[in-house]
């Protein structure tokens, strides 16, 4: 391997792999974690969720069915990097336009192959997820050994941390945009999305139940949400901490205390968390992937599904709770679902107002569709309010 093709990845507790520069040569900084699918990498390279995150690849070959244009969350890779074992040589899917190889490098998107990935998964598990930063080309300093290790480790401790980081803004949509439903498909109603790192498929999903979905920019205010008459309410998936997400709980409260319905995944689980007054905490390396175990704890089935979270919300597993937050202001809310590996809270239900969310994304666009049923009790609940308000105006 000549020099000019060597790239370096180094954790910031020092810890170096050696291998080849793949995609863009450059710099790049942010925090290591990895992803446990064996497919669906232009998913979760186009997932808005992983702004600021270099993302290892648990699956050995990656790149086999190369990139298109119909698969992709976004409108662009937001992952800060992107380490594999070992990528495709060429790519076979009659779908592809281009390889993931030159997509990457296309986009700038720094990538290093040629390390063992489940060495540093196993790391990664043990230690955490941590700052990290993938280096080739022009970005090695002329320096050799110990004092190579620690200039590059010294560029790493000096990246921001995940945990207080405010990302959600950075992605969010610019402007309002509407997804109707299909040709021959009824509308039943019509729900506000607040994009927080939206994935594409997800108004697709509650378009395809008759759900007329306007998306709109994080910081829209109440008001605003108000002016298009929703049936109900969405928060997205997004990247960042919760607990930064101070103006997007308030909202939220707007919303809850409004009466409209609220559903909400990911990062919107999170803020419906903090909404009802419960805290959030950082995983030690977090859920990503499309094979993650959860058990609805009301029926005891357990679906797979696919995941993307560092933050969980702090909910004790149980018995009913009353919401802390203003003495009960919102009333019972009870953990829905839970993950199997670690017992995380996946999932929360209010029983007393119209609104539920979870950790997890059932719009899993590249699989698994075990949870799609969640949309389908969205459609629910904007059914049991259009009805309870034809029923008023009857008695009026």
């Amino acid at each position: 391997m000549s020099t000019t093709d060597v790239a370096y990845l180094v954790l910031e507790d020092g810890t170096c792999y050696e291998g080849r520069a793949w995609g863009a040569r450059g710099q790049t900084l942010g925090e290591i974690v990895f992803a446990t699918g064996m497919t669906g990498y232009q998913e979760t390279l186009t997932d808005p969720s992983y702004h600021r995150q270099i993302v290892v690849m648990t699956a050995p070959h990656i790149g086999n069915t190369g990139m298109n244009l119909d698969d992709e969350e976004s409108t662009q890779i937001w992952v800060a990097g992107f380490v594999v074992r070992e990528p495709a040589r060429r790519y076979s899917s009659w779908r592809a336009t281009t390889s993931l190889d030159a997509e990457l490098e296309g986009q700038n998107i720094v990538g290093l192959a040629g390390i063992d990935t489940r060495a540093l998964t196993r790391h990664l598990r043990d230690a955490g997820a941590m700052r990290a930063g993938i280096f080739s080309g022009d970005a090695l300093p002329p320096m050799v050994g110990e004092h190579l290790v620690g200039e590059l480790v010294r560029r790493v401790q000096s990246a921001p941390l995940m945990a207080g980081s405010d990302l959600a803004r950075e992605v969010t949509t610019s402007e309002a945009y509407v997804v109707e439903p299909p040709d021959g498909v009824e509308q039943v109603g019509t729900v506000v999305a607040v994009d927080l790192g939206i994935k594409d498929m997800t108004p697709v999903r509650m378009a395809e139940r008759g759900l007329r979905v306007v998306v709109v920019p994080m910081g829209i205010t109440l008001e605003g949400i108000l002016e298009y008459s929703p049936d109900a309410v969405f928060f997205s998936n997004g990247p960042g901490d919760p607990a930064a997400a101070d103006a997007e709980v308030e909202l939220l409260r707007g919303v809850l205390d409004a009466g409209l319905p609220y559903f909400g995944i990911c990062f919107g689980n999170q803020i419906l968390g903090r909404a009802l007054g419960f805290g959030t905490y950082k995983l030690t390396f977090g859920h990503r992937g499309i094979n993650q175990p959860v058990m609805d704890v009301a029926t005891g089935k357990v679906e797979i599904t696919a995941h993307n979270h560092g933050f969980a919300v702090d909910v004790p597993v149980g018995p009913e709770a009353i919401a802390p937050y203003d003495d009960g202001r919102y009333g019972r809310v009870v953990v829905s679902h839970v993950g199997l590996n670690d017992r995380v809270v996946e999932g929360l239900k209010c029983l007393d107002i119209p609104a539920f969310s979870v950790q997890y994304h059932p719009e899993a666009a590249a699989g698994p569709h075990d949870a799609g049923y969640l949309f389908d009790r969205l459609v629910d609940l904007v059914n049991d309010r259009r009805a309870a308000q034809s029923a008023q105006k009857e008695n009026a």
